[in-house]
């Protein structure tokens, strides 16, 4: 991954993500090529402490935000056999463990989409720290980490010849986010 393992003593602070400024993305395969879809509408907040494990992540995502370049797609995935946002219109993400490992950091939490809670584990990386133009200070940070839909309940699929399905299980979630320092 480009960027550089997180340096938590320089960053303590509580942040809000600017989602004017930030992506919540996705890819999973289609056949043989992989689909790269994202959500619009999310917030959230990061809370760095001079001790890593007590820093913590928050943050909402509007599940009929979703958007695949294909209308049609988009509608499919907010529907009943996958995301479903009429029953579940937010998926979000709450941290319960920053750790380092191999020299980078490691956030661990509770992820739950249509209801469903599993623990993953992202790797985050530090982009930058600079001053924006009316003085407030930004952090850059991408984070990225791979899920099984299935075990969210995401089930939607074709089956074709052979066995094969359409669309893959794995699903890789990638973040990129400025945050603005709000203490």
């Amino acid at each position: 991954m480009i960027g550089t393992p997180v340096d938590i003593g320089r960053l303590t602070g509580v942040w809000r993500i600017d989602p004017a400024h930030s992506e919540v993305s996705f890819t999973v395969r289609h056949l043989m090529v992989r689909v790269r879809g994202g959500f619009t509408r999310f917030s959230g907040t990061i809370t760095v402490e001079d001790e890593p494990d007590r820093s913590g992540v928050r943050a909402q995502v509007d599940t009929a935000s979703v958007d695949t370049r294909n209308a049609r797609r988009d509608e499919q995935v907010r529907g009943a056999d996958f995301l479903d946002s009429e029953s579940h219109p937010t998926a979000s993400f709450e941290s319960a463990r920053v750790s380092r490992k191999d020299g980078r950091y490691v956030v661990e939490g509770q992820l739950t989409i249509r209801g469903e809670m599993r623990t993953v584990a992202f790797d985050l990386f530090l982009l930058g720290v600079d001053t924006d133009a009316s003085g407030g200070t930004r952090a850059g940070f991408r984070a990225y980490s791979r899920i099984s839909r299935s075990q969210f309940g995401v089930t939607g699929n074709v089956p074709l010849p052979g066995g094969r399905v359409l669309i893959g299980d794995t699903v890789t979630l990638e973040v990129e986010i400025e945050a603005l320092k709000e203490r």
